[in-house]
C-alpha cells in the first residue's frame, strides 16, 4: 500500500469528484483513477461508489477515511517538521481566505514569505463563504469577523476597526445621521454572507441592533464599498476595505456616538490537529506584516483612530482563543 494512493483517496473524498481531486493534486484524472483502483485492490474493498452523476463513499470507505486523513496529515507534518529542523520550511500548505482581504492585504503579505521559503507549496483559495476547513482540505482559514465554529483553534492576527461610511453626495442629499436611532431612516448596504441585514453596537445590557432600509445586499466587500461611493446608502465596512476611499474623499466616516462591535482578522486550524511549523511561521509573519495597530488603520479618521486604540490587540505571537 502506497502513501500516494492513500493521499489520493483522501483528496477524492474531500473534493467530492475525481476531476476536482485531480486539479488539487495537479495530476491527470486517469492517474487519480489508477491510484484509487490500486488502493482498493490493496485493502481488498471498494472505497468509493462511482456513478455518472456523483461520487460517494462506501461504508468501508467512510470507515477508512478517518484514519487515512490522519495518516496523510501525519506524513505531511512529519516531513515538514524534519525540514524545519534543518532550518527549512517545506511542503504543501493550503489556505482559504476572503476575496477582498486576500487580494488587498493577504497576498502582498504572503509574497515575501514565499520568497523567503521557496520550498513551501502554497495553495490559496479565495472565497467569501464560510468554509469547513477540514472538509475542504485546508490546513487553515484566514477570516475576518466573529468566530462561529467551535471546532477551530483561532490565532488573532490583527484587530479590525469597522466604520460607518457614506459618500459626500449621499450625505448632502439625505443628511448625516447623528445617532444610532437616526440610522434606521437611511438606506443600508449589507453583507449577505453573514445572513443578517442589521448593524450591531455594544451596549451595557447587550447589543443594540439597527435595521436600516435595505438599499443593497451583496456578498462582496469591494462591491459594498463601490456602492457606497456611488451614493447608494450607508455601509458598515472594515478600514482595510475603505481606507483608500476615505483618503481620496470618496467616502466619509459617519459618527453616531457609538462604535460597532470589534472584530478581528484571524487564522484558524481544525481542533485536534497539531499546527505545522510552516503554519506557525506564517502566522507569526502575518502578525508582523500587518502591524500593531494594523497599517490599514494609519489613515483612519480621529473617530476610527480612537476606536482602534481602545480595541484589544493581539500579542506578538499568535495565541489560541
Amino acid at each position: 500500500m502506497k502513501i500516494e494512493g492513500i493521499a489520493t483517496f483522501v483528496a477524492v473524498a474531500e473534493a467530492g469528484s475525481l476531476s476536482e481531486a485531480a486539479r488539487r493534486l495537479r495530476l491527470s484524472k486517469s492517474v487519480v483513477s489508477e491510484r484509487l483502483a490500486e488502493l482498493e485492490k490493496s485493502v481488498g474493498a471498494s472505497l468509493i461508489h462511482r456513478t455518472t452523476r456523483k461520487l460517494s463513499l462506501t461504508e468501508d470507505g467512510a470507515a477508512f477515511l478517518e484514519r487515512a486523513v490522519r495518516i496523510v496529515r501525519e506524513v505531511e507534518d512529519a516531513t515538514a517538521d524534519l525540514a524545519a529542523r534543518r532550518g527549512t520550511l517545506a511542503g504543501p500548505l493550503r489556505l482559504s481566505a476572503p476575496v477582498t482581504f486576500g487580494r488587498m492585504h493577504l497576498g502582498p503579505a504572503l509574497y515575501p514569505f514565499l520568497l523567503q521559503h521557496p520550498r513551501i507549496e502554497l495553495t490559496l483559495d479565495l472565497d467569501d463563504r464560510r468554509v469547513d476547513a477540514a472538509a475542504a482540505g485546508h490546513d487553515a482559514v484566514v477570516r475576518h469577523g466573529p468566530i462561529v465554529d467551535s471546532r477551530l483553534v483561532v490565532w488573532r492576527l490583527a484587530p479590525s476597526q469597522r466604520v460607518l461610511v457614506a459618500s459626500p453626495d449621499y450625505l448632502a442629499r439625505h443628511g448625516a445621521p447623528a445617532s444610532i436611532a437616526e440610522l434606521e431612516k437611511h438606506r443600508g448596504i449589507f453583507y449577505t454572507n453573514r445572513g443578517i441585514a442589521d448593524w450591531r453596537f455594544p451596549a451595557p445590557d447587550g447589543a443594540v441592533l439597527v435595521r436600516a432600509r435595505v438599499g443593497l445586499r451583496v456578498n462582496n466587500g469591494d462591491m459594498m464599498r463601490d456602492a457606497a461611493v456611488a451614493g447608494l446608502g450607508v455601509a458598515l465596512l472594515p478600514m482595510f476595505i475603505v481606507g483608500a476611499a476615505l483618503r481620496a474623499g470618496e467616502l466619509r466616516v459617519i459618527d453616531v456616538g457609538a462604535q460597532p462591535e470589534p472584530e478581528f482578522i484571524f487564522i484558524a486550524h481544525t481542533e485536534g490537529r497539531r499546527p505545522s511549523a510552516k503554519l506557525r511561521a506564517l502566522a507569526d509573519h502575518l502578525v508582523t506584516a500587518f502591524g500593531k495597530p494594523p497599517y490599514w488603520d494609519e489613515f483612519a479618521s480621529p473617530q476610527a483612530s480612537r476606536s482602534s486604540k481602545s480595541a484589544p490587540r493581539s500579542s506578538s505571537r499568535p495565541t489560541g482563543t
